[in-house]
């Protein structure tokens, strides 16, 4: 029988306390969405079609679907129901027809700019016990 890697109890503890803050983190996440209109999963379609990682605040389907670790079916429903609700829309590219790229709407911006301010203290926060816990 292999024997578990030694760790310390400082180790353990810094795992908790992490997991501690990030169960917090999405806790105010879910009053926060939900003050703002959104679902946690809506908002967190947003946050990435906004902060896309090209800077361009649209994202493709398969994007969004390895950036969200879901099946791209699971996602284009996702987006469904978000473009139904008037949070984004579809928009052709201009270099391939064949590629279609989200885009937050009037709406959809509205409501993420709420929600992600309302979590602005809560970032700050988690964003400095990771960096204490990096330490």
């Amino acid at each position: 029988m292999a024997r578990a890697a030694s760790t310390t109890t400082t180790e353990v503890q810094r795992a908790a306390a992490f997991r501690v803050a990030l169960r917090a983190f999405l806790r105010q996440t879910e009053r926060s969405t939900q003050q703002s209109g959104l679902t946690p999963q809506r908002y967190l379609l947003l946050l990435l079609v906004k902060g896309a990682e090209d800077g361009s605040s649209s994202a493709s389907i398969s994007e969004l679907a390895k950036r969200l670790h879901l099946a791209q079916s699971t996602v284009t429903e996702l987006v469904n129901r978000a473009a139904a609700a008037g949070l984004v829309k579809r928009c052709a590219s201009s270099h391939d027809a064949r590629m279609v790229f989200v885009e937050l709407t009037d709406e959809g911006e509205r409501r993420f700019a709420q929600a992600f301010e309302a979590l602005a203290d809560e970032r700050r926060r988690l964003n400095k016990l990771v960096t204490d816990l990096a330490n």
